[in-house]
């Protein structure tokens, strides 16, 4: 059976409940996924990666090591994730362990280890994590990047802080960021497995009920800044690593969604046999590889791709990326990689929905964006039909996508 969306009425809060039933394994896993509540609504940087590690060291009461061992003894996965938007906590066991896992669940949310010591240990870790990024190319060329595309926004600066910002981090910001985003009116409740739908939202009710009720403000909607630059940064590399992006004027909840994948697909995403990867490396050898996407956000949408190449070629290759995104959104594509693309993308749909996790994270994703359940199913019906000229309307609509920023994170040149 499919997931279906209802609702778990607590404390007058209507909290949305994804389910899907699922008896292959003796398996339950359920997901507590908080909305506007990810690293861009931090009030410090750093602030919300650093909340959910602290929630990774178990209670005050066991302790870090003490609440681990009691999970490992049951073989039961409780932890804590960060995304740019949401805030997830997530439990999963065998069925006959999870009541027991519910109960750890309840003791994580009522007794967090709130403790100087578990702080200055997370933060000690945080930092020695920033000092190992201060020479890694890739890390430093790809937020140089979103500065250029988001200035003066969270998304120009790192999910997980600087040195500066985590040492000012204390534990009443911790504790101010979970009771204020923590709460019933973020919470959506994506659970399944091995359980009837009645047996998990009363499970799922036992979790909610410690929630507090939160003042649920959306995170500002940021927009890409069309700059077409090159910012070039000299480090001792012995390579050019090379991040690009420019606005995309697609928004999360578009109809045209599934024509942006097919588009994205071609362009870039695909691997061997997308156009920048046949035009840049096959046929000209510039690059060990490169590849570009779509990414559409409900807080941001922008195109972004990435290239490694020798310090030598790395100006090529840069006007290389710029020559082949140009004539794709001036000729569109051809018969040919339109049927290509079709046929990957519909014959690898069985791969993209084989487990239980994936068929609710893309339920998830439906619900979060606006659309009803199912709505990934009408998209592939909307692919196997689309038409090149459909296809090529939408490509030669979004010129915006020329106006590219390059940083790129180079050695001297001999």
């Amino acid at each position: 059976m499919s997931a279906n969306l209802s609702h778990i009425d607590i404390n007058n809060t209507k909290v949305p409940f994804i389910f899907e039933e699922d008896k292959n394994l003796p398996i339950v896993s359920m997901q507590l996924i908080f909305k506007n509540s990810g690293s861009l609504s931090g009030k410090k940087d750093g602030l919300v990666k650093l909340t959910a590690k602290l929630l990774n060291e178990g209670t005050k009461k066991d302790g870090s090591t003490g609440f681990a061992t009691k999970l490992e003894n049951r073989a039961i996965s409780l932890g804590v994730h960060v995304g740019k938007e949401t805030f997830v906590m997530e439990l999963g066991s065998l069925k006959s362990e999870f009541k027991y896992g519910i109960e750890c669940f309840k003791e994580l949310l009522e007794d967090p280890n709130y403790s100087e010591d578990t702080l200055k240990k997370i933060k000690t870790q945080t930092i020695g994590s920033l000092k190992q990024k201060e020479s890694d190319f890739d890390y430093i060329s790809s937020l140089k990047m979103k500065g250029m595309l988001f200035p003066n926004t969270p998304l120009a600066k790192s999910s997980l802080g600087t040195v500066e910002s985590v040492n000012s981090i204390i534990l009443d910001d911790i504790k101010k960021h979970v009771t204020e985003h923590i709460g019933l009116e973020n919470a959506i409740i994506v659970m399944g497995g091995d359980v009837n739908q009645t047996e998990a939202k009363a499970l799922a009710k036992e979790i909610l009920a410690l929630l507090p009720h939160v003042d649920s403000k959306d995170i500002t909607t940021m927009k890409a800044v069309a700059q077409k630059k090159i910012k070039e940064t000299i480090e001792k590399s012995q390579q050019a690593y090379v991040y690009f992006g420019s606005p995309l004027n697609v928004a999360y909840d578009s109809k045209e969604r599934y024509l942006a994948q097919v588009a994205s697909f071609i362009l870039g995403s695909s691997g061997f046999g997308s156009r920048l990867m046949e035009e840049i490396r096959v046929k000209k050898g510039l690059v060990y590889s490169v590849y570009s996407r779509f990414n559409i956000n409900k807080t941001h949408s922008y195109f972004s791709g990435y290239l490694q190449t020798k310090i030598a070629t790395g100006n090529e290759a840069v006007k290389s990326v710029q020559e082949v995104v140009e004539l794709f959104l001036d000729k569109g594509v051809t018969s040919e990689e339109l049927t290509s693309a079709k046929q990957f993308i519909l014959g690898s749909e069985p791969l993209r929905n084989e487990t239980l996790s994936q068929r609710l994270n893309r339920a998830f994703q439906e619900f979060y964006t606006n659309r009803p359940l199912g709505a990934s199913v009408e998209n592939l019906k909307k692919i196997e039909a689309m038409s090149l000229k459909e296809l090529n309307d939408f490509i030669l609509a979004h010129k915006e996508i020329a106006n590219i920023s390059f940083s790129v994170v180079t050695g001297n040149k001999k």
